[in-house]
C-alpha cells in the first residue's frame, strides 16, 4: 500500500502548482486535515464547470473521475453534485482553479 499525504498538505500543494501555472486556486470547503477527499472545480472563462472527484484506480493508485460527465455542466449542476458528495462526506475539501482547458494544474489520471 503506498503511503497517503494528508488532504491538508496535498490542497496546499495544489494551490502552488496552480499559483505557478497560472491557474489561480482558492478553498471553498475546508475537509478534515488528515484524511478528507477532495474535490477539485475546474472552472472556464466562459462559465462552465467540471468537477472532480478522487478516486482509486485499478491498480490502487490515486485518480480522478469528472464527477459531473465529460462535458463541462453549468454553476447550478456542478453545485448540486459538490453538495451531494459533501452531504455523503462531511470531510470533503472542495478547491476550485481557473482552468481554461478543464485541466488541473497537477500531474493525476482522469478516468
Amino acid at each position: 500500500m503506498e503511503p497517503r499525504v494528508k488532504a491538508q498538505l496535498w490542497v496546499q500543494m495544489a494551490l502552488r502548482l496552480g499559483d505557478r501555472d497560472g491557474r489561480p486556486g482558492m478553498v471553498l470547503r475546508r475537509g478534515d486535515a488528515d484524511a478528507g477527499g477532495i474535490l477539485v472545480v475546474l472552472r472556464d472563462r466562459a462559465g462552465g464547470v467540471v468537477v472532480l472527484s478522487q478516486t482509486r484506480a485499478e491498480g490502487g493508485e490515486l485518480a480522478w473521475m469528472r464527477g459531473t460527465g465529460a462535458e463541462p455542466v453549468d454553476q447550478t449542476r456542478a453545485d448540486a453534485y459538490v453538495d451531494r458528495q459533501v452531504k455523503f462526506d462531511p470531510d470533503l475539501w472542495v478547491i476550485e482553479f481557473e482552468a481554461p482547458d478543464f485541466q488541473p494544474p497537477f500531474e493525476g489520471k482522469i478516468l
